[in-house]
Order: C-alpha cells, then structure tokens, then sequence
C-alpha cells in the first residue's frame, strides 16, 4: 500500500466514473485496502448504492466529467482533506458510428470526458503528489488506445491521447516520486459491452446473447475481462512494490493484441 505522509491518516485514491463497472471495482478494491477513496461519477444514485458497501471508506461526489469548472471544485474539496495518494482516471464514454454519422457534439464530449477531464485532474492533484514526493496516477485507456477499430474514431482518439499523455507526464514527473501508467481494457463485461451487444442486435438482427457470443470470441480466452481483473492491476501500479514502473502501457484484453 502507498503509505499516507500524514501521521495517522490513511492513504487516499480519487476514482472516476465509480459508480458502475471498472470505476466501481477499483473504488471497492482501494476501500477494502483500507483506502479513504473519493468516488466521482454523474449518478447521485449509483454513488449512493456504492457509498452503501463501504460507507466508512467512500465519500461520494457527484460531478460530470465534461464539466471543467465542476471538477476543478471537486478538486478543492478533496484538498481541504490532504492530497490524495492516488489518481484513477476510469471515467469514460463511448460514441459508436460511422466518420460521416458522428456529431460533433459527440465528438467534444467525448474529448472532454475521456481526455479533457484526466488533463484537469492532474492538473489540480499532482502538484501535491510532486510536493510530497510521492503518488501515482493511473489512467484508464482501452486497446483502442493501441489500436484503431471501425465506427469509434473519436473514441479511439480520445484513448489514444491519453497514452499520449500518460507517456509524457510519466516523463515529466519522472524524478519525483509520481509515476503515471495506464491500463488498456479490452472488452469487460460491463454497461459498455451490454449497449455494444444491443447495438449489433438492432444493426444485424442476432439475438443479444448471440452479439455477446461475438465479442466475447474476439478474446482468445473465450470470455469478457472481468471488472475485478482490472482493479487488481490498478492496486498493483498504486502499490510501492510499482514505484519504478512508469510510463507503461497494461494491455487486459484475453489475448487480443497478442
């Protein structure tokens, strides 16, 4: 565990998008380690229903992720109570159409959240990490991250950045204790693969279950990752048995870009 440099105080994660899927695995695996964890997500209801598994280690906070200003004040309340000893940036949407058929709209949300919104947070919690010398920021990107997929350019571009990012600020930081990664999903069985199922249902006409027999081959271990798995990597990059990895791309994806 990444020990808190508060006398007393126990460590800190800041995780968004938890109220549901990975976000909401790592909120849980962090808080039955014995982390304070600070819990972002839209949901004031799915936040509460997580806030109930763990209601002395979750604090809940309501905040949109395309919202710049409401997360820059999400910030500063969690400074008020110390400066977080890990940053999880899990929050993310996906637009599924053709370059032709993606709005625009969908398009600058889809930056703003996936890209936009992990930018703003770093940009108010790392300074404390630097000061203290000391933290770790994982960001959530996918396997199109690493690789392009038809019907997702803004989604693929919006992952690919944070790699981006994620590299240089691993760079940046490099010689100050913070270590920036991130972990690259494929797909895990989640809200997102239910909608991505639906979808192929309504284009196709296979049933639901057949759409997910499809995604689910697509990985050479013949099933969806597991939200659990995910955190479990997450756990391991906060831990100080990590603090010489930095800069590094985990690909959980059953095989898929073997």
């Amino acid at each position: 565990m990444l020990r808190a440099r508060m006398t007393g105080s126990p460590p800190s994660a800041v995780v968004t998008g938890a109220s549901r899927g990975i976000g909401r695995a790592v909120a849980l695996r962090f808080a039955r380690a014995g982390y304070l964890v600070w819990a972002l997500a839209r949901s004031a209801a799915d936040l509460e229903s997580l806030h109930g598994e763990e209601p002395e280690r979750v604090r809940p906070l309501v905040v949109d992720g395309a919202d710049e200003q409401a997360l820059r004040a999400a910030c500063k309340t969690i400074l008020q109570e110390g400066v977080p000893s890990v940053l999880v940036n899990n929050a993310g949407i996906a637009v599924s159409a053709t370059l032709a058929k993606t709005a625009m709209e969908d398009f600058d949300r889809t930056m703003a959240v996936n890209l936009r919104a992990p930018f703003v947070l770093c940009q108010e919690l790392v300074p404390g990490m630097e000061a203290r010398r000391s933290g770790r920021v994982i960001n959530i990107s996918s396997t199109a991250g690493l690789r392009g997929f038809r019907y997702t350019a803004a989604y693929s571009a919006s992952k690919h950045a944070l790699v981006g990012l994620t590299r240089s600020l691993a760079l940046e930081l490099a010689t100050t204790g913070v270590t920036v990664n991130a972990v690259c999903p494929g797909w895990v069985d989640t809200d997102m693969v239910a909608r991505a199922a639906e979808r192929i249902n309504q284009t196709t006409g296979r049933s639901v279950e057949q759409a997910r027999q499809v995604l689910e081959r697509m990985h050479p271990i013949g099933r969806f990752v597991r939200p659990e798995e995910v955190a479990e990597v997450c756990f391991f990059l906060a831990s100080e048995g990590a603090g010489a990895i930095t800069g590094a791309t985990y690909v959980i994806d059953g095989g898929e870009l073997a």
